[in-house]
């Protein structure tokens, strides 16, 4: 398993979305900068504050993030394996995404991942949902907790140089999403573009997610790839202590056990605990507790019950039987990465236009020239004494759409040469005329 500083837990979060585009829409303005840096399109519009978040707004982005979030577990969940994600991620980049989405492929979006009407709302109630989380870190640690907290969010946008764009688009990623325009050369340096890209992904996260974009997956037709990166460190309020941390029996779905190391505390702790009919449930909170990880332990043999009952309203109900109790609480070290492509998955969640040629993302281009082509997520997760460690990483691949050619006509009515050949050499087999096709 990977070191975890003593400082804290580290969660990190990163989004790419890809999209490869026609010429359409509107040009933006480069600014000039020193050699070697990056040049800049800059949209006009500037971020709109931080509101507070009325109970409302917390309720209804709550809850559709929540829906969006368990409705994907159902569809990813399979059967024998181990399962982590990153749901607010996704979301969120499918958010930013959604922003240049018109027509049916937006109401599809909409329903999908239970977005709030109208538009607008959606993209204002993530820019104060962002910057809501943003504040945490803001929030008075004891003073022993050092720099046990922290909960950093970036967006950035890469686009093709010289390339126009929807300055309404822009306009919306610069004010409710914080996301600037940064201008590579796709066209004739896609792999230096994807390295540039990946160096960034890397400084926003540490150096935990490296080579975000594989090779190949940005070229010559690319013309804009967005990019979200969300960075936590936290530990433990109440840090397991190492030196009770001992192997111990885990019973796995099958019936086997596997020796794993068992994290304890000295003593029983004050935890949120509740019990129900076939399961318990613990919530861990991290320093400051403005965080926690709620675990969700079924009874022996009713895992595939309990789990897939999981819906939101099943969520609230377990969540409301949690309270202040005193725990003796054995929980697991435990480290593991998956990956996930998401396109067949999101099409069959009810958004299948946008995954189509007909798609209809005119709102980044002014025509409908994009369909998303596929969506890669991946995640990595490390719990140990001292907290959490993750690293996710998705990315949403928009390719551009052929429009069918006129096409050309043939109409073979009159005599004609053919011939059979051998394409590695060559070779020509057979060679002949028709004069007369019936003979």
């Amino acid at each position: 398993m990977s070191q975890i500083r003593n400082t804290g837990s580290v969660l990190y979060i990163v989004l790419a979305v890809s999209l490869l585009l026609s010429a359409a829409g509107c040009s933006v303005i480069p600014t000039e900068t020193p050699a070697g840096d990056f040049q800049k399109a800059v949209s006009q519009a500037e971020r709109l504050p931080a509101e507070s978040l009325t109970e409302s707004d917390v309720d209804q982005l709550a809850a559709g993030n929540t829906a969006f979030a368990l409705d994907l577990y159902h569809q990813i969940k399979g059967d024998d394996d181990n399962l982590f994600y990153s749901p607010f991620s996704i979301s969120l980049a499918l958010a930013m995404t959604y922003a240049g989405a018109r027509g049916e492929t937006a109401e599809e979006m909409q329903t999908a991942l239970h977005f709030p009407e109208p538009e607008d709302r959606v993209h204002t109630g993530f820019s104060n949902l962002d910057q809501h989380l943003e504040g945490l870190a803001d929030q008075e640690l004891p003073e022993d907790a050092g720099e046990a907290f922290q909960l950093n969010i970036a967006n950035q946008l890469w686009g093709q140089v010289d390339y126009p764009f929807q300055e309404d688009f822009l306009d919306t990623q610069a004010r409710c999403y914080g996301a600037g325009l940064k201008l590579l050369n796709f066209i004739e340096r896609p792999e230096e573009s994807r390295q540039i890209i990946n160096q960034w992904v890397s400084e926003q996260t540490e150096g935990k997610i490296q080579d975000l974009i594989p090779r190949g997956g940005v070229g010559a037709m690319t013309r804009l790839v967005l990019t979200n990166a969300i960075y936590f460190n936290a530990s433990w309020l109440e840090p397991f202590a190492e030196d009770r941390t001992q192997p111990g029996d885990f019973t796995t779905l099958r019936g086997g056990a596997v020796q794993v190391p068992m994290m304890s505390h000295d003593q029983a702790q004050s935890f949120r605990y509740g019990k129900g009919e076939n399961f318990q449930a613990v919530e861990i909170p991290y320093t400051g507790n403005s965080t926690s990880m709620l675990v969700l332990m079924p009874d022996d043999g009713a895992f595939r019950e309990v789990e897939g009952a999981l819906t939101p309203e099943v969520l609230d109900s377990v969540l409301e039987t949690l309270e202040y109790t005193s725990v003796a609480l054995t929980l697991p070290k435990f480290e593991f990465e998956k990956e996930f492509s998401l396109a067949n998955t999101l099409a069959d969640m009810g958004m299948p236009s946008a995954f189509d040629a007909e798609a209809d993302f005119s709102g980044i281009t002014g025509g409908k020239d994009l369909y998303i082509s596929d969506v890669f997520h991946k995640a990595f997760v490390a719990v140990d004494e001292e907290g959490t460690e993750a690293a996710a990483a998705t990315a949403v691949v928009m390719a551009e759409t052929a429009l069918p050619a006129e096409p050309v006509q043939m109409r073979v009515d009159r005599p004609f040469l053919f011939l059979i050949r051998e394409h590695q050499t060559g070779t020509i087999i057979f060679l002949g005329r028709v004069l007369n096709p019936a003979g």
